[in-house]
Order: C-alpha cells, then sequence, then structure tokens
C-alpha cells in the first residue's frame, strides 16, 4: 500500500519528538513491502529552527542517516489532490495548518479513495483546546491519539469518528543497546521548552546532579540563559542539539538518565510518556523518573525503571544505581525487555494495520492480506 503523512517534519528533529516514531514507523513499513511518502511544509518552526541552528548540514545528515526514507517539502503551490489521489493511507499530523486539514478531509469525502487518518501527539487539546476544537475533522475516517487520556478528550468532546489509541514507540533498528565506553554518570536528553517543566528540571536534574557532583551531559534546545547558569553549577556539560540517530551512542556512553515529564501531561493527560522512554529502555540504560501516573500500564515502575517521588528521593536513587552495579543491570535488562514485547514501531504498525482493516476504505482493506501474505 502507499502511505502518506502530512508532518510537520519527518527531516527534523528540533524541538520535534514525534519525527523519531514517525521515522521508526515508515521503516517498518517499508521493510514489509509498503511505500511510504511524508509531506512537511516548507516553513515548519522545526525545520526552520534547526537550519538557523545547524545549517544545511544538518538535512544532509538525515538524508546519510536514513536513506531509504522520502520527505518532499510543500508551499502554497503543491498539488495536494494529485498526492492524495496517488495514496491509499494518508495521515495527518495535528501540527498540519487547519486549512489544510479541512482540504484534505473534502478531498476524502468528495470521492477520495484512500483511508484518511488524523494523529495527535501533543497536549494541545488541553493547552490550547479552541485551535484543536476548531480543526474540521468529520470527514476523516479516524483520529488516532497518542495515549487513552488524550483519546478520552477527543470523544468527551466530538472530535472526529472513531478515536483509537496509538502510543508511541522505539524504532529498534536504531535504539538498541551498544557496547561504548562509558565516559560520564548522567546524561539527559530533553528540550527546556516553555517552563512546562523549568520546576521540576531543577528539583528532579539539576539539584541532585549538583549534589552528588555527577559527571555527564545535557543535550537539547530551548535552554534560556537561567538555564544554563543553573547548568554551569554542576558536572553536567551542556551540548545543544543532537541528532537522534547519535542519541544510541549518547545513552551508551554514560551510566544513568533521567525521564523528567511535562507538566500537562502529569496533571490532564495521565499515562502519556515522552518517547524518550522508550528509546532510552530500548538503549538499555538505567532510567529514574521523575513522578508519573502509568495509568495504562505501559511499564513495570520499579522494574523498568525507578521512580523517584522529590528531589531527595531521585539523589539517593541515582546514587544507588551508580554504586549498584546489580541494580543497574537488572533495570536495564528489564526495561529493555519491555520494550522488545510490547513497545517497538513494529508493534505500533501491526496495531496501525489492523485499524485500517476494520476502519479502511474497501479499496484498502482488500490490500492488507495480500501485502501481510507477501511480507511473510
Amino acid at each position: 500500500m502507499r502511505f502518506l503523512f502530512y508532518t510537520h517534519s519527518l527531516v527534523s528533529d528540533w524541538n520535534h519528538g514525534n519525527a523519531h516514531f514517525l521515522r521508526g514507523v515508515m521503516r517498518e513499513l517499508l521493510a514489509r513491502g509498503h511505500e511510504a511518502l511524508a509531506l512537511e511544509p516548507a516553513d515548519g518552526w522545526s525545520r526552520t529552527n534547526l537550519l538557523a541552528d545547524q545549517g544545511e548540514v544538518a538535512v544532509e545528515r538525515f538524508a546519510r542517516d536514513f536513506p531509504m526514507l522520502r520527505s518532499q517539502v510543500y508551499g502554497p503551490d503543491f498539488a495536494h489532490e494529485k498526492a492524495l489521489d496517488e495514496a491509499d493511507v494518508v495521515i495527518v499530523h495535528e501540527w498540519t495548518d487547519p486549512a489544510l486539514v479541512a482540504r484534505i478531509g473534502r478531498a476524502r469525502r468528495e470521492g477520495g479513495r484512500f483511508t484518511l487518518i488524523f494523529h495527535d501527539t501533543h497536549h494541545r487539546a488541553v493547552s490550547a483546546r479552541p485551535e484543536i476544537a476548531a480543526l474540521q475533522l468529520k470527514d476523516y475516517d479516524c483520529v488516532l491519539a497518542f495515549g487513552e487520556a488524550l483519546r478520552q478528550r477527543y470523544l468527551a468532546a466530538g472530535w472526529g469518528g472513531e478515536v483509537a489509541t496509538w502510543h508511541e514507540a522505539a524504532d529498534t533498528r536504531l535504539f538498541r543497546p551498544l557496547e561504548e565506553e562509558r565516559r560520564g554518570d548522567l546524561v539527559w536528553i530533553g528540550n527546556w521548552g516553555d517552563g512546562e517543566r523549568s520546576a521540576e528540571l531543577a528539583a528532579m536534574l539539576i539539584e541532585p546532579a549538583r549534589r552528588l557532583g555527577l559527571a555527564g551531559e545535557v543535550r537539547g534546545v530551548r535552554y534560556p540563559p537561567e538555564a544554563l547558569e543553573q547548568l554551569a553549577t554542576t558536572g553536567l556539560k551542556y551540548r545543544g542539539w543532537i541528532a537522534n540517530a547519535d542519541v544510541p551512542v549518547a545513552f551508551a556512553r554514560h551510566r544513568v538518565t533521567v525521564h523528567v515529564p511535562r507538566r500537562p501531561y502529569v496533571e490532564a493527560l495521565p499515562g502519556i510518556p515522552t518517547i524518550r522512554v522508550f528509546e532510552a529502555l530500548a538503549c538499555g540504560i538505567p532510567l529514574i523518573s521523575a513522578p508519573w501516573s502509568d495509568s495504562e500500564g505501559l511499564f513495570r515502575p520499579g522494574e523498568d525503571f525507578l521512580v523517584a517521588s522529590d528531589g531527595e528521593a531521585m539523589a539517593r536513587m541515582l546514587r544507588d544505581v551508580l554504586h549498584d552495579p546489580a541494580l543497574a543491570a537488572s533495570l536495564a535488562a528489564s526495561g529493555l525487555r519491555t520494550i522488545l514485547a510490547r513497545h517497538t514501531c513494529a508493534h505500533r504498525v501491526d496495531e496501525l494495520l489492523g485499524l485500517i482493516a476494520r476502519r479502511g476504505t474497501d479499496a484498502v482493506r482488500r490490500q492488507i492480506p495480500l501485502m501481510e501474505a507477501a511480507a511473510r
């Protein structure tokens, strides 16, 4: 089948974690014999900021890291109807321009044979509710929400028709344990953001690292001067943006990492972890998390990772993991087993194809058994 993804960006992962997941999903689809093309706006904020931060070399780097993936930029004059006419399944990300969301839906209503799916991977249904409420989703066959709490928001608001939960996952072709020299204690990979977790990062990352005298590094973007000043009081070196393809090596060179969720997810959308949880566990690095409610039972807290209730507990758990090789090895092995059993991009493609088999157009549903048989 021919899959068409309307993305915010596939090429740029600058403050854009959904690119990680979609790359893995597209690679899995290609491995099964399907076709996959991403479309992204030429002026998207992630791509624009990546180019400003890193230059064209970052785009060239994507092509080297993921030579099998195709992404095409579009501008105001792009022939969307032609692209849609050539697709079997179209998946539209929630950062897509609202007018284009409506235009794609209209093409489906006016005779489009493709199955049309809307994909939400953000907290704007809570933090920017009017923007999501204004989207024209009545002509979409299904909505994919990356957590049950988000799915319930869509259902309660009456946005779209069928709404299914489709969690993110690890691209295990990329994220896997590597043999590297352990050069540091702690690595944190994440963006500072818009004040959604500033206090939490100070309490759960910066202060414990300072108190324990840990060495390591911090990677990510959008760190304001005050954040850099706080990091300068620790042994953690800020090293800016990191290409997602380099993250497995960064994990392998450190002995532990932490997860600090954004406040909107903790307070309003429980059960939704950042994709970094999936990726870290897939790399076999021990993980200690700030509090969040795993309301859907995705993991086994206490076995797959530790949960620190506050900064004091975080410091204590970091010390334990760094000084107890058996504990560190147990956490790493348990987390990796859970990822491989339940949370790979292959699992998510299985779920996607199952959804299409139930909700897809007749022409698309007839292709699935033939494609799966050919893949086997």
